[in-house]
C-alpha cells in the first residue's frame, strides 16, 4: 500500500508541476538572484514531524518524502528523519541538531507554529532553507506546502449538515471537537466549520482538544454527553478521524448513534465509514502534498529558485509573500470511497474490507 501511495505521488505530481505557474521569489527565499552557489545532487534534507498519534505521517508522508528526494537527486540525496511526538521543546532540539549537522535544507512540520520559530531562526542564520510543511510555521521560512485548511472546515461543516437533513435546525444540539490550539491549521478548520455550522445548529459544547489525543477527544465526549444528555446531541463535529474513534466510542458506550465527521482519511476512519459509524471525513492528497515538498526543498538545498513549483504566496505572521502551493481536498463517504482513496493507492480493498468488515462492504457495493 504504501509503494502504490509512493508510485501515485510520482505520477500525480509529474501533471501537477508542468503545470505550475511561475512566482517572483519572496525576499529571504534561497538564492532569489540565482547567482549564488549551487549544490549537487549530494544534499541532505532534514525532515521534523510533529507526532506520530496520526497515522498519516509514518505511513504517507515519511516514506513518500524520502522516495521524491532519493528520486529528485538520482540517488543521492538523503532524508535525516526526527518525530517530535508531539512536544514542541523536543522539535526545537531536533532542528538544533540538524543545524549542528549542517543539513542542506529542512522540511518542518510544526508542533507548535510559534515555538518553532526561534529555531527556524537558527536555521536561516546558518544559511539552511526551511520548508514548512503541512503547518505554517512561524520565522523566516523560504516556502510553505499545505491544502487549503478553512475550506477542510467548510468542507466537514456542509457535511454535517448534508447528514442532519431535516434535523439540522438552530434548536439542534451539536458537539463540536477541535484540533490543538497549538496546530494553527486546527483555528483554519474551525473557521470554515464555524463558517457552515453557526445559525444553522447550535452549537451546544465545543472544545478545544490537547493534543490531537483520541483520548482526550473521548474524555471531552464524555463530558459534553454528561452535560446535555444523550437523547439531545443529534451529530459531532470532529476535526479528525483520530479524535472521531475516541468520539465515537464515547458515543457508543452512551447508546447514541449520530453523524460524526472527521479528516485525514486514515485506514480506521474509513472502515468507520463503510459501517456508517462515522459519516464522512476529508481526504487529502498527502502523495500530492509530500511530492511537493520533496521538490521544494531539493530545490533550495541545491540553491536552486522556486519559480516553476511554487504556485501562489502566503503570509503567516512573521514572513510575507512566501511561495506556496495549496493542495485541494475532497469530501469522503461511502460513496465515493473506490473514486477516492482506493484509485489513488492509498489502500486496497483488502485493506478496507477485512473479515471484519467485509459484509459491510458488501452492503455498499465495495467488493
Amino acid at each position: 500500500m504504501r509503494r502504490a501511495a509512493v508510485a501515485v505521488a510520482a505520477g500525480a505530481m509529474a501533471v501537477s508541476l508542468a503545470a505550475c505557474g511561475s512566482a517572483k521569489e519572496s525576499k529571504g527565499s534561497s538564492d532569489p538572484s540565482g547567482s549564488g552557489a549551487k549544490k549537487g545532487d549530494d544534499i541532505t534534507v532534514g525532515l521534523l514531524l510533529p507526532e506520530n498519534q496520526t497515522a498519516r505521517y509514518e505511513k504517507f508522508d515519511k516514506p513518500i518524502i524520502e522516495k521524491q528526494v532519493k528520486d529528485l537527486t538520482n540517488g543521492k540525496g538523503k532524508v535525516v528523519y526526527a518525530n517530535a511526538k508531539q512536544d514542541a521543546t523536543t522539535q526545537n532540539q531536533q532542528v538544533d541538531t540538524m543545524v549542528t549537522n549542517k543539513v542542506d535544507v529542512l522540511i518542518v512540520d510544526a508542533v507548535d507554529s510559534k515555538a518553532i520559530a526561534s529555531s527556524v531562526k537558527k536555521a536561516k542564520d546558518a544559511g539552511i532553507p526551511v520548508v514548512a510543511y503541512d503547518r505554517l510555521a512561524e520565522g523566516p521560512i523560504d516556502a510553505y506546502t499545505s491544502f487549503d485548511n478553512e475550506a477542510v472546515g467548510h468542507t466537514q461543516g456542509q457535511a454535517l449538515l448534508k447528514a442532519l437533513g431535516a434535523k439540522a435546525k438552530p434548536s439542534a444540539k451539536i458537539v463540536m471537537m477541535n484540533g490543538a490550539i497549538t496546530d494553527p491549521n486546527a483555528a483554519f478548520f474551525k473557521k470554515g466549520a464555524l463558517a457552515e455550522l453557526k445559525g444553522k445548529v447550535d452549537i451546544a459544547k465545543s472544545y478545544d482538544t490537547k493534543e490531537w489525543k483520541p483520548e482526550n477527544a473521548n474524555a471531552n465526549m464524555e463530558g459534553a454527553i454528561s452535560a446535555l444528555g444523550k437523547k439531545n446531541i443529534v451529530g459531532v463535529y470532529s476535526a479528525n478521524d483520530g479524535m472521531a474513534g475516541g468520539i465515537i466510542t464515547a458515543l457508543k458506550a452512551a447508546g447514541i448513534n449520530v453523524p460524526v465527521t472527521g479528516q485525514d482519511a486514515e485506514l480506521a476512519g474509513v472502515q468507520r465509514i463503510v459501517t456508517g459509524d462515522q459519516y464522512m471525513s476529508v481526504y487529502k492528497s498527502y502523495p500530492q502534498e509530500a511530492a511537493v515538498a520533496a521538490k521544494m526543498a531539493v530545490a533550495l538545498g541545491k540553491g536552486e529558485k522556486l519559480d516553476s513549483i511554487a504556485t501562489s504566496k502566503v503570509d503567516s505572521p512573521t514572513a510575507k509573500q512566501v511561495p506556496s502551493v495549496i493542495v485541494p481536498v475532497v469530501s469522503l463517504t461511502k460513496d465515493n470511497i473506490k473514486e477516492t482513496v482506493i484509485k489513488d493507492g492509498f489502500y486496497t480493498i483488502n485493506d478496507i474490507c477485512t473479515d471484519k468488515y467485509k459484509s459491510a462492504c458488501d452492503k455498499i457495493g465495495l467488493k
